[in-house]
């Protein structure tokens, strides 16, 4: 998959980065299978560190020498079962603990979307249940809110009790997932269908279709028709599509008469406010939204040949309960979100025979359990297309994703204890990404994105995160990864501190920084998980070698620190740069 990134673009990174360090320059198997075999048994424990290290980068924010140690003596199915065990911090309590600091400092000022990325960042870096959060963030990217809109980012702490969601449903039950989505509050402001109304003919007003067409197109079944392994289901030899606008109508009147929580039972001032006499449940903006009968539709309601029929007392949780009912059964749901999983977590192009595998254990777990999520994560993490690696294998890992395993490389600690780090939008002087912040509910990137003129596209090959990658943002990296290297990650702190609030541990590099191929080994092994190219290894090596420690006295230490410290600044920065860190293989 390194041919994704151009070697020519990777050159030009190197070069800027010497020149920013003050260095010297001197998928798999694309042939669908019919087989009905079960998936190969991939052996239980990694045979070397690397082995689980490509394994952790897979399941968790990026590896540490501890997560490496332990799934080294238990095996990968037992790490996959203690980490799906563990109990979870709330995001929504670490947003309103930080609510009530900054009102305890000027009541006036309340907390905001900071404090939400506040808490991802904390429970990405630091969080023991790695797992969880990782299938979280690949959750988030499917069912898709984002800060980016003023609405959403008017209700931050929704926002986090929304994550609490995806972490809790997210490895129960997808029928129960898509559920929870679709009642939750912020995904009703996000897509329309809080408040929505049932038709008004003297008006001409119709039910809103918004989050009607974008829970079949992306929460479920997809655009077209698939077979088990993930392919187009051809008829006559063309591809067919899955809805029509027909369905769109029908299904957008179930998700009519959803609303808050109210404080007593639903009454019709709380459709519209919320609160019954200026009194709401302060709850309600993350609790699921009830039916209000009076504003669902009647009408019969058709949609992927389920009929519910026109009712004559309304009733919105039986037309909820038919409709996903119907969306959950669709037998495109297993290939169309366990593709998408397994591109999240582990490759761009899955093969044929591994969306298939996956689709067969989102089908039935072994205990006749449809839709199972923690099975079918551990599908998508121990199938031996996932343990292998290819000249198609791997994905691009995506900058917030580069960010979190340098930090955890590193064993970065934040000083606040609240992992500062801010919105990083900006392509040309941040990551380009920001969590829970994606341009639209088509997320940062489509999983099927070609990027033109590339050697990936060469080979009808996916890459799906370079969709936002570009000139501009590759520059934008690599600086302001050089400034994390040497101050840092994330927003400054007053005095006594003075220091940016993430601050990495390079006791070990410091140590051997005399030794430069010792340095450049130990940060390629934190860093690059395997046996680099021997090329690189150099280059490095040569870059940092021209960064000259001078001869220790009694009267020049702080000079000799400073020396040290720009050696190993450099030596990371480089392998950050690098193909062998930027692609996830």
């Amino acid at each position: 998959m390194k041919s994704i990134l151009e070697r020519g673009a990777i050159a030009a990174l190197l070069s800027l980065v010497l020149v920013a360090c003050g260095g010297g320059g001197g998928g798999g198997n694309d042939a669908a299978s019919g087989s009905s075999n079960p998936p190969p048994v991939v052996v239980e424990k990694p045979a070397t560190r690397s082995d689980a290290a490509r394994f952790l980068t897979q399941a968790t924010f990026g590896p540490t020498d501890a997560d490496i140690d332990r799934v080294m003596a238990v095996g990968y199915a037992a790490w996959i079962d203690e980490q799906l065990a563990l109990p979870t911090a709330s995001h929504r309590a670490h947003y309103e603990l930080r609510d009530a600091e900054i009102k305890a400092l000027n009541a006036a000022n309340t907390a905001g979307p900071d404090q939400v990325f506040e808490s991802f960042w904390k429970q990405a870096v630091t969080g023991p249940d790695q797992l969880r959060q990782r299938m979280n963030f690949a959750l988030s990217q499917i069912f898709v809110i984002s800060l980016a809109d003023s609405a959403v980012a008017n209700e931050p702490r929704n926002v986090a009790a929304w994550m609490d969601m995806l972490g809790d449903k997210g490895i129960t039950n997808y029928r129960d997932l898509l559920e929870s989505v679709s009642r939750h509050p912020v995904m009703g402001t996000y897509l329309s269908h809080l408040r929505n109304q049932k038709a008004n003919t003297a008006t001409g007003r119709v039910p809103d279709e918004n989050y009607a067409r974008e829970v079949l197109q992306l929460f479920s079944i997809g655009l077209i028709e698939l077979n088990e392994d993930g392919s187009a289901r051809l008829t006559g030899g063309n591809k067919t599509d899955t809805y029509a606008p027909t369905d769109v109508a029908g299904l957008a009147r179930v998700f009519t008469g959803w609303s808050y929580a109210c404080p007593a039972s639903p009454q019709a001032g709380c459709f519209f406010s919320g609160t019954v006499n200026n009194v709401g449940d302060p709850d309600r903006g993350f609790k699921p939204m009830v039916g209000y009968p009076e504003y669902h539709s009647t009408e019969q309601k058709s949609f992927l040949s389920t009929t519910i029929p026109a009712q004559t007392t309304a009733d919105p949780y039986a037309s909820l309960k038919t409709a996903l009912d119907a969306l959950a059964n669709h037998a495109n749901v297993g290939p169309f979100i366990g593709k998408q999983l397994i591109q999240r977590l582990v490759t761009s192009n899955p093969s044929p025979t591994y969306v298939r595998d996956v689709a067969r254990v989102w089908a039935n777990n072994g205990a006749g359990v449809r839709g199972d999520t923690k099975a079918v994560l551990k599908a998508v993490l121990m199938h031996a297309e996932a343990r292998t690696v290819s000249d198609t294998s791997g994905k691009v890992r995506e900058p917030v994703l580069r960010l979190s395993a340098f930090m955890r490389a590193f064993g970065a600690k934040s000083d606040t204890g609240n992992f500062r780090v801010g919105n990083t939008d900006n392509p040309g002087t941040q990551l380009g990404q920001t969590p829970l912040r994606s341009p639209s509910v088509f997320n940062y990137y489509r999983p099927g994105y070609v990027a033109p003129g590339t050697a990936s596209a060469g080979r009808n090959l996916v890459a799906p995160e370079l969709q936002i990658a570009h000139e501009t943002s590759a520059a934008g990296y690599v600086n302001f990864m050089r400034d994390n290297v040497a101050s840092g990650v994330g927003l400054g702190n007053p005095a006594p501190l003075n220091r940016r609030d993430i601050q990495p541990d390079y006791t070990g590099e410091l140590a051997i920084a005399t030794d430069s191929a010792a340095l450049v080994d130990r940060v390629l092994g934190k860093l690059s998980y395997g046996t680099p190219a021997a090329a690189l290894k150099t280059e490095i090596v040569t870059a940092v070698n021209s960064i000259v420690i001078p001869a220790a006295t009694s009267s020049n230490q702080a000079t000799v620190d400073a020396a040290r410290r720009t050696r190993v600044n450099a030596a990371v920065l480089l392998v950050l740069a690098s193909p062998e860190f930027t692609v996830q293989n």
